[in-house]
């Protein structure tokens, strides 16, 4: 569309992942197994900490949080990308691309803020044990899982605004399979000042910030596991703690890479952003499920209730 001898863009091409059929067909049936594990594998986490009364403590309350986020980060990202797989003109309108962007920055710093919340619900339970059914009672978890959904919407909306104002006048070829910050801000004509300054501000305020709270959280743990004298007490502290660290390397390790290295659509980029957009989700609940004993113990208990029940 032209104005005043002005092109202004109202849809974006994505380019995707490939244009051969041959390989677009394989892709589609991989991603569609890989939508419908996560799509299972976190409802099923979602069940059994529901349905448990051994996982009715903070740690899985904040755990049921984590997996309906991976569920829905997934819903943002997938379908999409299975629809452009199998179309013709991979086109997605102005509004469908900042919808998407918006909710992609949503997930994220929630995620970010989850997972630090998380890790100082361990620090509270292995440093503070008497004191841990105080500090982490009800209300306050309650209190941190609010702040955790607040803190991403209000990071995605004051993103994406700021997006908005820009002027998007050509080209429209997003060289990814998702509408994501950093690509489509390489196609604003006008001065990105704005939208690269609030970028920074996040990564370094939301991004380091809880970055800082993971480490000091997990420098506190593992502090206090080397000073007990108990193999069994160590063995058991880092057993309970593996699994949220690697889900937390995972994160961390996906997004610093995908996001402080300049947009390209290289198919280095295009692989990290699959990582950490389609994979993570999957592997998140499942590092769980194959880690955590507590999870694969009442996991057992959930199976042999419904087989009674089927018998």
């Amino acid at each position: 569309m032209e104005v005043n001898n002005a092109t202004i863009v109202t849809v974006f091409v994505l380019l995707g992942l490939s244009n051969n059929p041959q390989i677009q067909v394989p892709l589609f049936v991989l991603f569609l197994v890989i939508y419908l594990l996560t799509f299972m594998v976190n409802l099923l986490i979602l069940l059994v900490i529901n349905t448990d009364s051994h996982l009715q403590t903070p740690m899985y309350f904040f755990l049921r949080h984590l997996s309906f986020l991976d569920v829905f980060y997934s819903s943002v990202i997938v379908p999409k990308l299975l629809e452009n797989l199998l179309s013709k003109w991979k086109t997605v309108s102005f509004l469908e691309c900042f919808t998407q962007i918006s909710l992609v920055i949503f997930s994220g710093a929630t995620e970010a803020c989850l997972l630090s919340v998380m890790a100082y619900d361990r620090f509270q339970a292995v440093c503070h044990p008497l004191l841990y059914a105080v500090a982490m009672n009800r209300r306050v978890c309650t209190g941190l899982v609010g702040a955790s959904w607040v803190i991403g919407v209000s990071t995605s909306l004051i993103n994406t605004l700021l997006l908005a104002q820009q002027h998007f006048c050509g080209p429209n070829l997003i060289h990814s399979f998702a509408c994501e910050l950093p690509p489509v801000l390489l196609l604003a004509c006008s001065d990105p000042y704005s939208s690269i300054a609030s970028i920074l501000t996040t990564m370094v305020v939301l991004g380091f910030g809880t970055l800082v709270l993971l480490l000091g959280s997990y420098s506190r743990i593992i502090m206090t596991a080397l000073g007990i004298n108990s193999a069994m007490g160590r063995s058991k502290i880092f057993s309970t703690c593996s699994s949220h660290f690697l889900v937390v390397t995972i994160f961390y390790g996906s997004g610093v890479f995908r996001y402080m290295t300049p947009a390209s659509g290289s198919t280095l980029e295009q692989v990290l952003s699959l990582q950490y957009s389609v994979v993570t989700p999957l592997l998140n609940p499942l590092i769980y499920i194959l880690k955590n004993k507590e999870v694969k113990a009442a996991l057992k208990r959930t199976l042999a209730r419904k087989s009674r029940l089927t018998f």
